[in-house]
């Protein structure tokens, strides 16, 4: 199956033409649910080196044509944001303020103005959505904690305690949110139905992002900072770690294809993207990319 890759690539400020226009550190890329559209949170700091730089810098959202990369919006922030994302219904997008007092900021895509500001917890992370689109997630850094917003209302129902550090609480088609938490080094399982951590995954390492694979029923880790990616498969009602991947050096965001064979596996480290055969947890090649590969789509 034939798949269209588009990378965000932490490097980008080095290359000309780009500073001018503020894009420092591109971190993150999303699809708009129509795929006419991408949107790339710009922190203005280097978050493939971790989060706990500077905040003095002011981020940006960035929206691009998906077909010709043409840059449709260009939105400048008060601090550095973790991501911006599309709502469900593709007629917003909504990204976090890294400080102290967290935000998260709701903008309307068409005018780019900003509709709603929603307080969450402590230098909150990257934001992100329930299979259901009916609620958003914002994985609070300091404070150890997921605020649980409903979509349609923008207010915070639930604040969810977890592990230390999460950084983002990811989709799973199986209704659960996988959070990872880097300083404890666990994932959070959230039940979207209960609005509850239903099971803490423990790993023995720092976690890069947590990827959920409808076909096989696997959960797959990146190690952050090593060159491997881990499988979980349920064992006696739990997810227990069954191997190891090898990728390339400081392996981090997740994606499968649209048939859930193939993952890809962007390598910050190494300038590299993983493909890697689901079936058989073997990696197939490495592609060269741009310095710092960071966040992934597929347009199937």
């Amino acid at each position: 199956m034939k798949n269209t890759i588009v990378l965000d690539n932490s490097s980008i400020p080095q290359k000309s033409g780009y500073t001018s226009t503020g894009i420092q550190f591109p971190h993150h890329i999303y699809l708009s649910p129509d795929g006419k559209k991408l949107s790339i949170g710009v922190p203005g700091v280097d978050l493939s080196e971790g989060h706990s730089g500077s905040h003095e810098n002011k981020g940006r959202i960035l929206i691009v044509d998906a077909k010709n990369g043409n840059i449709l919006a260009n939105t400048e922030l008060p601090k550095p944001n973790h991501n911006s994302i599309f709502s469900p219904d593709g007629k917003e997008i909504w990204t976090t303020l890294m400080e102290h007092e967290g935000k998260t900021l709701v903008y309307d895509v068409q005018t780019m103005t900003l509709k709603n500001t929603i307080l969450v917890g402590e230098e909150p992370a990257e934001v992100t959505f329930s299979v259901d689109g009916k609620y958003a997630f914002t994985a609070n850094g300091e404070g150890n904690s997921v605020s649980v917003i409903d979509i349609d209302t923008k207010k915070v129902i639930k604040t969810i305690a977890v592990g230390k550090e999460p950084v983002g609480a990811w989709m799973g088609v199986d209704g659960n949110m996988y959070v990872d938490n880097e300083v404890s080094q666990t994932v959070s399982v959230i039940d979207v139905a209960k609005l509850a951590v239903v099971e803490t995954i423990d790993l023995g390492f720092t976690p890069g992002y947590v990827a959920y694979n409808q076909a096989l029923n696997e959960v797959w880790v990146s190690n952050a900072r090593q060159s491997f990616v881990y499988y979980f498969t349920r064992e006696n009602n739990k997810w227990k770690k069954q191997g190891s991947i090898q990728t390339g050096l400081d392996a981090h965001a997740i994606a499968f294809s649209k048939d859930w064979k193939i993952a890809y596996i962007t390598n910050q480290g190494n300038l590299s993207l993983s493909v890697i055969d689901v079936v058989t947890h073997k990696k197939i090649r490495d592609i060269e990319v741009g310095q710092k590969p960071n966040g992934i789509v597929l347009k199937n």
